[in-house]
């Protein structure tokens, strides 16, 4: 399995998640609701998962030196490792929290049009991302399934990718199916 692709898939999916960002930044100026806000903080921080892929990736192509004999290769898996991490973590106790303080404290749909908007432009923002993942690992996956290369894939970027803009597109489905 090739440890080259990904860079594409990788933009494409930092350019979604600001869009997305900028578009729950919207709805909060509209709206003035502080979940629009929090959202967009949390799309934001989503931007800096594809940056540390970004950076991963760079860093993995520096030359071996004295220090590291073998070279960077593997910045790449420590960068997959951290947005691991990161997703499974704190967006997962955000999405917690969001949640537990909805039951909490309920309130009513104040302005559904401006939420149905910001998830239609999120499911496109999502779906261009995932199109461009999907495009870039056909490229390089050759006859693996899909599940044998998000295994097997030499490069993280491309399974992190993919599986985070499906699981995103998931929620964000759910999520206008409550609205």
């Amino acid at each position: 399995m090739s440890a080259e692709g990904g860079s594409r898939a990788v933009v494409a999916a930092l350019a979604a998640n600001l869009g997305i960002a900028l578009a729950k930044l919207v709805a909060f100026l509209i709206t003035r609701s502080s979940s629009m806000l929090a959202e967009s903080i949390h799309s934001l921080a989503d931007s800096g998962n594809q940056g540390l892929l970004l950076l991963g990736r760079r860093r993995a192509t520096r030359p071996a030196d004295e220090e590291h004999p073998f070279g960077y290769g593997r910045s790449r898996y420590i960068a997959g490792f951290l947005v691991g991490i990161v997703l499974f973590s704190v967006g997962g106790l955000f999405s917690v929290y969001e949640g537990v303080e909805k039951l909490r404290h309920p309130h009513h749909l104040d302005n559904g049009v401006v939420a149905v908007v910001v998830l239609l432009v999120a499911i496109g923002l999502e779906a261009f991302s995932f199109r461009t993942a999907i495009h870039e690992t056909r490229q390089v996956k050759g006859d693996a399934s899909w599940w044998g290369f998000i295994r097997a894939a030499r490069a993280p970027e491309l399974p992190v990718v993919l599986l985070e803009d499906l699981a995103a597109l998931v929620g964000l489905l759910l999520a206008l199916g409550g609205v």
